[in-house]
């Protein structure tokens, strides 16, 4: 079985911080630290909940004025720095400002700036976005020209309407004109890491103003392959909705002179195994410019249907015939529980769904 994501914030984690922060701050008591941690309740708290408790526990022991707390986690986080694989864990450092220096602008976006190196602090931002919106959003236009890309990713990811995981910000959500005016900044970013966040901030406003993502992609569409990449995963929601001014944009024309044939599946499937189909798509021409996906209708628990379309395929296919084979797993995961009864399949072929064919699934 995999290892918990909670686990990140391990013994060896908490031992690791405890010897650097007892380098730069000398009465620093690590052994009653780690004690205070690795409580009986330690194991029962998730992944969010371990954080903000080694958090509020380092307040209480570095009992020093906040800007000089900074300086002894700064000094930590630079030794973390050479331990790729204790990214995530550092979040700590940006979870502290976020909880003890919402207060104190200055001291705080500098320490963010500095703890976002080879980390994030995507999350902690947020909440100096919403007390100090124009500033803040001021000073990220400052730093998409920064040179370490980690610091431009922080403009774009920090502003993401619908960030997953983080406090979502409202006022962008319904108008993201300023959040956008950071993306023109960093649409012809050098480094593909940002470029990626660019993309995934565009995905999230199209889920709230659709018509500005179509025109952003109207408008840069076609003109360096690296803006076209940013265009099409920033317009895989849209895409996926079947928006017709987005797959226009794409090329993603009529599916009229198409035929699906030989339509095979499983009639039945258990949880827990996977679900298997096969068809061919068939024409008298060649099939063009295509995205192929299917339709997995997924029966709730109150007798009601959830509809989630997964891709197949996405190019153009210069043949008259094409034949797909895929599974469907139907195990059971944390963010969807199958129930038995009868579920349904269909196809879509740019944006178009097709027949739907029934399926049982079985405990």
């Amino acid at each position: 079985m995999a290892e918990q994501l909670k686990e990140l914030f391990s013994k060896d984690f908490v031992e690791f911080i405890s010897i650097k922060i007892k380098e730069y701050y000398s009465t620093f008591d690590e052994k009653n630290f780690q004690k205070k941690i690795f409580n009986k309740n330690w194991k029962n708290l998730e992944l969010k909940e371990r954080m903000r408790f080694i958090v509020l526990n380092l307040n209480d022991f570095i009992p020093i004025p906040y800007i000089e707390q900074l300086e002894v986690l700064k000094k930590v986080k630079k030794d973390l720095e050479y331990k790729d694989s204790m990214a995530l864990q550092s979040m700590v450092f940006q979870d502290f400002v976020e909880v003890f220096g919402l207060d104190d602008y200055e001291n705080s976006i500098k320490a963010l700036e500095v703890f976002t190196i080879k980390s994030s602090s995507e999350f902690a931002i947020r909440q100096f976005i919403l007390k100090y919106q124009d500033k803040t959003m001021t000073q990220m236009k400052t730093w998409t020209k920064d040179k370490n890309e980690h610091i431009r990713r922080l403009a774009s990811e920090g502003c993401r309407p619908r960030l997953p995981w983080a406090i979502a910000l409202p006022k962008y959500k319904k108008d993201p004109t300023v959040v956008l005016e950071i993306l023109e900044l960093l649409k012809n970013d050098k480094s593909e890491y940002v470029r990626k966040s660019v993309a995934n901030n565009l995905n999230d406003i199209a889920k709230d103003n659709p018509h500005l993502v179509i025109e952003f992609v109207a408008k840069n569409l076609g003109k360096t392959k690296n803006l076209d990449w940013i265009c099409k995963h920033a317009s895989r929601t849209l895409l996926k909705r079947g928006d017709k001014d987005i797959l226009k944009l794409f090329d993603y024309g009529s599916v009229e002179h198409i035929r699906v044939n030989d339509f095979k599946l499983d009639t039945k499937v258990h949880i827990g195994d996977s679900f298997k189909f096969c068809f061919a798509l068939k024409s008298e021409i060649p099939l063009g410019n295509l995205r192929v996906e299917y339709a997995i209708y997924y029966l709730k628990s109150n007798g009601t249907y959830s509809k989630k379309v997964f891709m197949i395929s996405q190019n153009e296919i210069k043949e008259k015939k094409k034949s797909f084979i895929k599974k469907q797993s139907f195990k059971n995961m944390t963010t969807r529980k199958h129930y038995k009864g009868e579920h349904f399949i269909s196809l879509v072929l740019n944006g178009i769904e097709q027949k739907k064919y029934p399926f049982i699934l079985e405990a």
